[in-house]
């Protein structure tokens, strides 16, 4: 079975600060039903889904570009990069991102 990696951003739309990236590896069986928009959870859904996708994850990571990185390759290529980084750190090698 391959593995597969899911990743997402945080911060693109702050004028200053870090784009954050997150990379997670979870199990065949995990219910991704409970992964919806965030923005539409409450702050206890929100938290709950954050603690069980740590607690069952095969693997997760983060990865930042920091202010300046944003201002020398545009938003665009600095979420990217955070993205790669956050790929990168993961303790398995996903076989699709």
């Amino acid at each position: 079975m391959a593995i597969v990696c899911g990743v997402d951003e945080a911060g693109r739309g702050p004028l200053a600060g870090p784009v954050t990236a997150s990379a997670v590896v979870l199990p065949g069986d995990f219910p991704v039903s409970i992964l919806r928009d965030s923005k539409k959870l409450t702050a206890r859904a929100r938290n709950e889904v954050a603690l069980r996708v740590r607690s069952e994850a095969l693997a997760w990571t983060l990865g930042w570009a920091s202010h300046a990185e944003i201002d020398r390759f545009n938003i665009l290529q600095a979420t990217f990069l955070a993205m790669r980084r956050a790929v990168l750190a993961l303790s398995v090698s996903p076989d699709v991102v």
